[in-house]
């Protein structure tokens, strides 16, 4: 597994936001984006998930409610890039990813994009 520290992939996900464009995240709402290392047992590949109501589903009753979040796992990423640029780019396509779920983009839509 390649090595990297907690805060050098944290660095690696905030720079993969800033790649946003600005357009993009100033609509993104009620939603905090988290590092961990793992995910839950059972899923030991997963790179990324999304939990919350995406943009396109929130209506009138949307109020006072937690923020949808994003979680980018690290040891998942690591395990599956051999060099330090394949995790910049896997984070990128993670992080775009997981956003889109948040637009209201299915996994499919996603794939076809390109990030799958």
């Amino acid at each position: 597994m390649l090595e990297m520290s907690r805060e050098r992939f944290e660095e690696l996900v905030g720079e993969a936001l800033d790649r946003i464009p600005p357009e993009l995240t100033r609509l993104m709402d009620n939603v905090v984006i988290f590092v961990e290392d793992d995910p839950e047992p059972g899923r030991p590949e997963l790179l990324g998930l999304y939990e919350g109501t995406p943009l396109t589903e929130r209506g009138d009753w949307y109020a006072g409610v937690l923020p949808d979040r994003i979680t980018v796992y690290r040891n998942p990423t690591l395990r599956m890039c051999a060099t330090t640029e394949e995790v910049v780019a896997e984070v990128g396509v993670t992080v775009v990813h997981e956003i889109g779920h948040h637009f209201g983009i299915d996994e499919e839509r996603l794939h076809a994009l390109g990030y799958g």
